[in-house]
């Protein structure tokens, strides 16, 4: 049986004190992780899992050639499934026990819902594990922020879970956007038509949206047999168990446990536009959609963010939309009708990409480009990657200093919906100059016997 809440284990140094020593810098640095054990590529990892369902579940499969030798999943027919495939595993309710009793471990993998990202991730950063967590980073733009900054301390290998970060095709975007082969980038337009969240009745029946929920329930549900409700709970504010929540992606929508589609989504397609444009912080935020619900993310939305110039790049705007919102050159008939891409704008063309395909418009004045030769080296998989940079020292391509600046711009789209404002952003301090009614959502409460720093 778990333990209750820990008060004393993972101390760190305060929040307000940790932030100062965080620099938000200039660019993606990839750090040269520490080795644990003198790894090389033929030793194996003693690995711990926290999450071991759904996502969690294919990165134990992608990790399980090392030593899976910690188990942890708040579902105990998850837990049991996944021991049954490592049954010299120990297994762990509570992630907190298990990052308690770690000492043996070189490495985690995070795979919880999103709301206890940033806890099982900054603690096991703070004992000198290398991690691996999925998306998103975190679950506010503070957590991101404190995470990036312990994985800097600790100088461990780290990746987190954007998958096709490591694809060929998203590699050739990116050689094609930094050659100049549409000229100078000045727009972008990343779009995803997934429409979980808020919707009324209607749209929920026309998207297919089966969870479509309208408010908070006002009773409670049966727990399900083996679920441990209060440790799912983990810092998010107490509330009784529903069906509404669980399992994923049920949870996803709402805020106390997730950001939506925004943080989700928007950490596979904004990667894209991030990785080919050297993206980092936005100078303002703006936002439009519906009119925000207190509990739930909205279906549909767009989140317009503006760039400086980035030494020979300049000036961009990017612009993220979601559900039935598309760009306008998508609504024109001007480029393919795909349900999910990334469209760069440039002087002398437009490039059109998704997860595994790429375009250069318009067709005709392209007919005879020849794309130049490969220059970023293939991945071995994403999280092979990890694995190797645990060993070896070998930078990622998603480690948390790039994919904490990525995960900040991500909320900082759902802070400017929730708010109704526009935002100027000031990336080292932490603030939006002209609202600070938005520090609200930049940082977020634990309840009590959570911490975090």
């Amino acid at each position: 049986m778990s333990k209750p809440p820990c008060t004393g284990s993972f101390l760190a140094s305060s929040r307000r004190g940790f932030l100062r020593r965080v620099t938000f810098a200039s660019g993606a640095l990839a750090v040269a992780p520490a080795l644990l054990r003198g790894q090389n590529l033929n030793n194996k990892l003693n690995i711990g899992i926290i999450g071991a369902g759904g996502r969690g579940g294919a990165n134990l499969q992608a990790v399980g050639g090392e030593n899976i030798v910690a188990l942890c999943d708040v579902a105990e027919d998850r837990l049991e499934a996944a021991g049954a495939k490592h049954p010299k595993a120990r297994r762990y309710i509570d992630f907190r026990k298990l990052l308690d009793e770690a000492r043996d471990l070189d490495a985690v993998v995070v795979s919880t819902a999103e709301h206890t990202h940033a806890p099982a991730t900054f603690w096991a950063l703070k004992q000198g594990k290398h991690v691996y967590c999925e998306k998103p980073l975190s679950h506010s733009i503070e957590e991101a922020r404190l995470i990036a900054g312990a994985a800097a301390e600790a100088k461990v290998a780290t990746q987190m879970g954007t998958q096709i970060h490591a694809t060929d095709n998203y590699r050739r975007v990116v050689e094609l956007v930094q050659g100049g082969a549409i000229g100078p980038v000045r727009e972008a337009h990343t779009w995803v038509a997934r429409a979980w969240g808020w919707q009324t009745p209607a749209e929920a029946e026309a998207n297919g949206d089966i969870v479509n929920v309208q408010d908070r329930p006002a009773g409670s549900s049966p727990i399900p047999e083996g679920l441990h409700w209060d440790r799912f709970l983990g810092p998010a504010p107490e509330r009784p168990f529903h069906n509404v929540y669980w399992p994923g992606p049920k949870w996803y929508r709402w805020w106390d446990f997730g950001s939506g589609t925004m943080s989700d989504m928007g950490s596979h397609i904004n990667d894209l536009a991030f990785w080919a444009l050297k993206l980092r912080a936005p100078r303002a935020i703006e936002a439009e959609g519906p009119p925000p619900h207190p509990e739930i993310a909205p279906a549909s939305m767009l989140a317009r963010y503006e760039y400086d110039a980035r030494g020979d790049m300049p000036p961009v705007t990017m612009t993220w939309y979601q559900g039935t919102l598309k760009p306008p050159q998508f609504t024109e008939g001007l480029i393919p009708k795909w349900g999910l891409g990334i469209l760069f704008v440039g002087d002398k063309g437009m490039l059109l990409a998704d997860y595994g395909r790429h375009l250069l418009l318009p067709e005709e004045r392209f007919k005879d480009f020849q794309p130049p030769a490969p220059s970023i080296p293939p991945s071995p998989g994403h999280q092979a990657e990890w694995i190797e940079a645990c060993k070896t020292g070998k930078p990622t391509g998603s480690n948390f200093d790039y994919a904490g600046a990525l995960t900040e711009a991500n909320h900082l789209g759902n802070v400017a919906y929730r708010l109704g404002r526009r935002l100027e952003w000031d990336a080292a301090a932490l603030k939006a100059t002209n609202c600070p009614e938005a520090d609200a959502l930049i940082r977020k409460h634990y309840r009590r016997g959570w911490r975090l720093g």
